[in-house]
């Protein structure tokens, strides 16, 4: 075949996408462009194709250069000891973890990796930058690893996160991307970062200054609240939780009269900590005309009368009038009123006595457990340790966390304003008492690593469970407690722990074996850690 029998015109440009047409569909269906049909028909497509093809090469123009990124900001922190980067490693590599089933003795290296994180961050090291990626992927599927694993990448990780869409919630959890917020002291940048920034940009510099001049961060705030949209003026009002005091309450009384009911209730919250508060002293001469004591009966006894109303001066100060549903209006409201009432009215309302004796008072009508639970709530508000000590009671006694304590929950927020010696001593009374099985929210508020007496008693009562055949994976939230928060230095009596016990008729059927494991695990685990922190101390 002559491929050059046949003349050809130049296809006119855009013209490829039909000659692909006619090459698919055949020449005798379609004929291609600038020929004719016939026995020529396919030279015509080839030769048309050939001209097309040099056209579009020699036609085409250089594209303008992309613009190259901008350098990798420098991490001025110290260089992370090899060690511990190569643990790092490690740690990151095993993204799996365990995918169910019976773990066997391997450690959990995912659940380590927040602990390891927490430590190097303590300690100030950067990130080594070819791990930059692979952390990252660990916090894209972790979001409880995020906050600890950004500040550990350092100000790199924002650079990387906008080259690659994948890491992008770097953006996000970075106030403004990235963006650096203006020095403080410089006043003009910083009022028109507040004016013109973006919302995150403006929670971003609200927070900074609040933790270093709370009186600036409110003046701040009061140049642009009016014109603010509700929930954003909730969230700045939020902020004012740092460094809370009583030259924030002018301001806060204002917004008791904001429009937005949300608003107003966190104002009052925030009043109703200040003890010496406007809205407090208020609270205090509401809730003292509900409470008071009955001397006529054999043993000093409180008594209740809840309000009849809801009036309005009482929506203003944060009382919520409706109900939640199965709650009666008038309890309902009786506890927001001692909620936020000092929590010093009761020792002058009920006779001197002292927080112990006021908790150890009976009330009558079923009203105790509204009361005490509403002098929990407030024990928490206001940091109350006093009030805190007596509403939980002794650890070892018969209703487990004392008559204020109605839920775990609250013990645990209870043992929140104690100090962390105290509370490990706490819980690990109760322990010693009640065993593990409703041990493990309290446990959840202790410092980590435990304490020894906590670790001890942890570990004895596990053992305990262990010789009365009790189903070990009943326990497999406790043990990996354990295994993150017991001291690394408790592994040296651990060891008489890892053989497979002898198994009574009455345990469950291969028990015996599962605890070894879990035993075992455990102090793998703990050697682990204690390795851990000696690489990173370098």
């Amino acid at each position: 075949m002559n491929r050059t029998s046949a003349p050809v015109d130049a296809p006119a440009p855009g013209v490829w996408e039909e000659l692909v047409t006619a090459a698919l569909l055949g020449t005798e269906r379609r004929t291609p462009p600038g020929g004719a049909p016939g026995r020529e028909a396919p030279v015509a497509l080839l030769d048309a194709a050939a001209v097309e093809t040099v056209r579009r090469r020699a036609g085409l123009r250089p594209a303008r250069a992309a613009v190259r990124p901008e350098p990798a900001p420098e991490d001025a922190r110290a260089a992370l000891p090899a060690a511990a980067a190569r643990r790092l490693a490690l740690l990151l590599a095993d993204r799996g973890g365990a995918a169910g089933g019976r773990r066997g003795t391997a450690p959990d290296l995912t659940e380590l990796l927040p602990q390891w994180l927490a430590a190097a961050n303590a300690r100030g090291f950067a990130a080594p930058a070819h791990l930059l990626p692979a952390l990252l992927d660990a916090a894209r599927g972790r979001t409880d690893l995020r906050p600890a694993a950004l500040a550990f990448a350092g100000p790199r990780a924002v650079w990387l996160a906008r080259l690659n869409p994948d890491w992008r919630f770097a953006l996000r959890a970075t106030p403004g991307g990235g963006a650096a917020l203006p020095r403080l002291e410089d006043e003009e940048q910083t009022r028109r970062l507040w004016q013109e920034g973006l919302f995150a940009e403006r929670v971003a510099l609200l927070s900074a200054l609040r933790d270093r001049d709370p009186a600036a961060a409110r003046e701040l705030l009061v140049t642009t609240w009016q014109t603010e949209r509700a929930e954003d003026r909730l969230m700045f009002l939020d902020s004012l939780r740092t460094g809370l005091g009583p030259q924030d309450e002018p301001f806060l009384e204002q917004a008791l009269a904001d429009r937005s009911r949300n608003v107003r209730a966190t104002a009052a919250e925030l009043l109703s900590a200040l003890p010496d508060s406007a809205l407090a002293a208020r609270m205090a001469v509401r809730a003292g005309a509900c409470v008071s004591v009955d001397r006529t009966h054999a043993v000093p006894t409180i008594t209740v009368q809840a309000p009849r109303e809801c009036d309005a001066s009482m929506e203003r100060d944060g009382v919520v009038a409706k109900a939640p549903a199965g709650r009666g209006e008038r309890s309902w409201w009786f506890g927001q009123l001692v909620e936020a009432a000092p929590l010093a009215t009761w020792s002058g309302r009920l006779g001197g006595r002292t927080p112990g004796e006021i908790v150890a008072l009976p009330v009558a009508d079923d009203w105790q457990g509204e009361l005490h639970a509403a002098w929990c709530r407030a024990a928490v508000r206001q940091r109350d340790p006093d009030w805190a000590r007596a509403l939980l009671g002794a650890p070892s006694a018969p209703e487990a966390g004392g008559p204020g304590a109605v839920s775990l929950a609250e013990r645990a927020k209870l043992l929140g304003t104690l100090d962390a010696a105290e509370r490990a001593d706490w819980v690990a009374g109760f322990i010693a008492a009640h065993g593990l099985s409703e041990a493990f929210q309290l446990l959840g508020v202790c410092a980590v690593p435990w304490a020894a007496p906590l670790g001890r008693s942890v570990v004895d009562a596990l053992d305990i469970a262990r010789d009365a055949g009790s189903y070990p994976w009943s326990f497999s939230g406790v043990m990996g407690l354990a295994e993150r928060c017991l001291d690394p230095a408790e592994a040296i009596h651990l060891d008489g722990l890892q053989a497979v016990p002898d198994e009574s008729e009455h345990a469950s059927p291969g028990a015996g074996g599962y605890w070894a494991e879990a035993f075992q695990r455990l102090v793998t685990t703990l050697r682990l850690r204690a390795a851990m922190a000696e690489e990173l101390e370098g």
